[in-house]
């Protein structure tokens, strides 16, 4: 069976050539002329979601540069009773657990900038590829949002340091405890915020677990919305990334591997995100997505640069392993 079309992903030739024009837009933001700019309309949100955005990128340059306690911790570990060095390993802790409840805490707000977006890009009256075209800024900003999600789950995956200190400083609270003392630390991270900072690390890939929760939920809040609403906004995203990563007009003006990453980033994050609220999910012969086509064009890629997003799409859709996941795609996964 062939590949579907573009223009079978979309309603009409004259909508598929304007939300890529769009795309185009949000991915060469290089050019200051092509820089989306909210609407009145869009102003609230744009703003609500514009300081959330200031504030990844140095949330993404503290996780890139986290080195952990490691040698610190081991030292503890193999000589238990010495004092001294109980106390370095702890100080040396206690400002990456602060790191760590700044991450957590800032995934709440992300949660809170992506509920705002899917309710602009998807309220009535507009259909959402109409939402797209009109609500350009937020449309942009959507995408950076999942640029940044996928860009902190694969610097958290490939770090251990993370699990390993905080598991350290769990430990030691616990044992003070049982001798009866309180460390000033548990003034800044008491017990209850430690064991929602424990849920959100042990995810694979917490934030883009937050994001699927977060979109979920707002399927499931919004009874009145259609949920084609949502998924359509989704697939068509999906769709328009995969055209742009494969058509050669488009793909020659990737002028550097962070654009092309963006694009990726994007792809999967809005697959992922159809998968959770769809309720066959976006594997099924019936999904408006075409994953053959999305993983193919990923495979097509260097294996350092996407294989932590073939990594999400294996271990944090919902469907994959469905009786309705097609061989092909099972295999092409493997």
């Amino acid at each position: 069976m062939s590949r579907p079309g573009p223009l079978q992903c979309l309603v009409t030739v004259r909508i598929y050539i304007y939300i890529v024009k769009i795309f185009v837009l949000i991915l060469f933001q290089s050019s200051s002329s092509l820089d989306a700019q909210p609407t009145e309309a869009e102003t609230a949100v744009w703003n609500q979601v514009s300081a959330v955005l200031e504030e990844a990128h140095g949330i993404l340059a503290e996780l890139q540069s986290y080195n952990g306690a490691g040698q610190e911790i081991r030292e503890a570990i193999q000589n238990p009773g010495d004092l001294q060095l109980q106390e370095k390993a702890w100080n040396a802790v206690c400002p990456l657990v602060a790191k760590l409840k700044r991450f957590y805490e800032f995934s709440l707000r992300l949660e809170n900038a992506l509920r705002s977006l899917l309710e602009a890009l998807t309220s009535p009256p507009y259909a959402p590829m109409q939402h797209l075209e009109r609500e350009q800024a937020l449309a942009k900003q959507f995408a950076e949002i999942l640029h940044f999600t996928l860009s902190f789950d694969e610097l958290k995956m490939t770090n251990p340091a993370i699990q390993n200190d905080f598991s350290y400083y769990r430990r030691t609270i616990s044992r003070n405890r049982l001798n009866n003392q309180q460390l000033e630390a548990e003034n800044e991270v008491n017990n209850e915020m430690a064991n929602r900072m424990s849920l959100f690390y042990a995810e694979a890939t917490p934030m883009l677990k937050t994001l699927s929760n977060a979109t979920t939920k707002f399927v499931s809040e919004n009874k009145t919305l259609p949920i084609e609403d949502t998924t359509d906004c989704l697939s068509t995203m999906a769709c328009v990334c995969r055209v742009m990563l494969e058509t050669p007009e488009y793909r020659c003006r990737f002028t550097n591997t962070d654009t092309m990453l963006f694009c990726m980033r994007v792809m999967v994050g809005v697959i992922i995100l159809y998968d959770h609220v769809h309720p066959v999910g976006a594997f099924a012969k019936t999904s408006k997505i075409d994953m053959k086509g999305c993983i193919k064009v990923l495979k097509e890629q260097p294996s350092n640069s996407v294989e932590g997003l073939l990594n999400a799409l294996r271990y944090t859709t919902r469907h994959l392993n469905d009786d309705s996941t097609s061989k092909q795609i099972r295999a092409l996964l493997q």
